[in-house]
């Protein structure tokens, strides 16, 4: 796909930022990227940016892009026999290793779902299982005490309320090897008192520029509109929560202070971050 590029306020001799999306998807129909794309369009910061078919095509970005979003996507995140899978792994440590290095402009990363399975799986940060039953609908996201700190997510109530759509799911951190990689969980899953299992991991800051949720915060009111009007959709949704909790969350869309509230904060958020600290890098 050729670059799309966005001049908006653009001043000469600026910084042209580069973004990478990562389309996880192999092929399949979903709104994530439509999502993801909608949102780094929107930026003011004169940027441009390209999508690489990770799964489908075997594409892989270089290490000349300043920012990373790697999406959601379909099937199991322990994938490691996989070509495109070794070369994903190996494209986020070269990034790791080169934020690491001493004096140079940071590369920011942003992990979706099941890319973020997919880090932590690589870096051994928790365990990964298999679900006992998809998760699919609007669901309440219950921060950490770090996470009541995270610039991401200060600007959100508590419990913020966001898209979960998966089989896997992410589980007892290893708190030695989140300490000694100086990763910090910034959210977990809605309390299931009736369930005697763990709460999901759903969100960990890895470093000032790496993060990742196992939620879909790029996801709208408009796509999921789409996903509730689908009639597979709509009868697993019946069948895991009954008739009173998904019309529950239709009227979730409505509701400005619910995934409306979380599309306009996060992914943009990361962005705005980045190019603030990209600029002034550059500046400097």
């Amino acid at each position: 796909m050729p670059f799309r590029k966005h001049f908006k306020d653009f001043s000469s001799g600026e910084h042209l930022i580069r973004i990478a999306i990562l389309d996880m998807y192999n092929n399949h129909p979903n709104q994530g990227m439509r999502g993801i794309k909608q949102i780094v369009g929107d930026q003011v910061f004169p940027h441009e940016w390209k999508v690489f078919d990770v799964r489908g095509k075997n594409e892989m970005p270089d290490l000349s892009y300043d920012i990373y979003i790697s999406s959601g996507g379909p099937g199991s995140p322990l994938s490691e026999g996989e070509e495109w899978d070794q070369r994903w792994t190996s494209l986020m440590d070269s990034i790791w290793e080169h934020n690491h290095k001493p004096g140079v402009q940071k590369k920011y990363v942003f992990l979706i779902c099941h890319s973020f399975q997919m880090i932590v799986r690589h870096w051994k940060l928790a365990e990964i299982k298999k679900r006992k039953s998809t998760a699919f609908g609007i669901f309440p996201i219950h921060k950490t005490n770090l996470g009541e700190q995270e610039p991401l997510l200060v600007q959100l109530p508590e419990p913020f309320y966001a898209v979960d759509s998966r089989d896997w799911q992410v589980v007892q951190p290893n708190s030695s090897a989140m300490e000694l990689r100086g990763a910090k969980v910034l959210c977990v899953e809605k309390e299931r008192a009736h369930v005697p299992l763990e709460r999901a991991t759903m969100g960990i800051r890895f470093s000032d520029e790496f993060i990742g949720f196992q939620f879909h915060p790029e996801a709208d009111e408009f796509g999921m509109n789409l996903y509730f009007q689908r009639p597979d959709k709509k009868k697993q949704m019946l069948n895991s929560y009954g008739e009173k909790k998904y019309h529950e969350m239709i009227d979730y869309l409505q509701d400005k202070n619910k995934i409306h509230l979380t599309y306009s904060a996060m992914l943009p958020g990361f962005l705005q971050l980045a190019m603030m600290k990209i600029r002034h890098f550059s500046i400097d």
